[in-house]
């Protein structure tokens, strides 16, 4: 039977304990609605359904849960995320950080068989336009945390066992932009009660 190391996890340097918080925007609904408010609603209604027909399910989804209004969180396929190049480059950098603390842990040991519980904390990564266009458009950035087990055996042969998870506070920042498109009028869909921010969420599960 494995010896289970119970002392600091590995690979938790440098992340965070907790998620990024929401944005620094206005209450939901504690600004009046004016004029051109209805007009950027309805700007986005035109631009959910063109990204629909243009095949980018992701930004279309989260933009059509924006405009609801519900602020219930929404859930993406992890999978699907963990599978872009720029995710899956730092989630394996953590992995491979795992199973190198993890080997000079057991090198320092007994040397027998041991399983160490590792934990990346939150950590972010930038999605860009090149990664995918539609990711880029429905998130930007995201947060992951991984979680998990490396079992080292007796011969110094290492497997891991993980959960990908995955969060944002999907928003448009005040004062904020991107490509010169400036996000508080989007934000003041939030602030004015005409749609509403939300948590996205997911997980994926790994072995290797």
């Amino acid at each position: 039977m494995d010896q289970v190391d119970l002392s600091r996890p590995l690979g938790r340097d440098g992340g965070w304990a907790e998620a990024e918080p929401p944005s620094g925007n206005a209450g939901h609904a504690e600004l009046p609605v004016r004029p051109y408010d209805l007009l950027t609603l309805a700007g986005c209604h035109a631009l959910r359904g063109v990204w629909a027909l243009l095949g980018l399910r992701s930004a279309s989804g989260a933009l059509r849960h924006y405009l609801r209004g519900t602020g219930s969180p929404y859930r993406v396929d992890a999978e699907a995320l963990l599978a872009l190049p720029a995710v899956r480059h730092a989630a394996e950098a953590q992995l491979e950080r795992w199973r190198a603390e993890a080997l000079a842990r057991w090198r320092a040991g007994t040397r027998a068989a041991a399983a160490y519980p590792a934990d990346s904390g939150w950590r972010d990564v930038l999605i860009t336009r090149r990664v995918s266009p539609d990711w880029w458009l429905a998130l930007r950035c995201v947060e992951f945390r991984l979680t998990g087990t490396v079992r080292v055996a007796a011969d110094g042969a290492t497997v891991v066992d993980y959960r990908f998870a995955v969060h944002k506070a999907w928003n448009f920042d005040r004062g904020k932009s991107e490509l010169g498109v400036p996000f508080t009028p989007f934000a003041r869909l939030h602030e004015t009660g005409l749609a509403r921010e939300f948590p996205v969420t997911g997980e994926a599960f790994g072995h290797g």
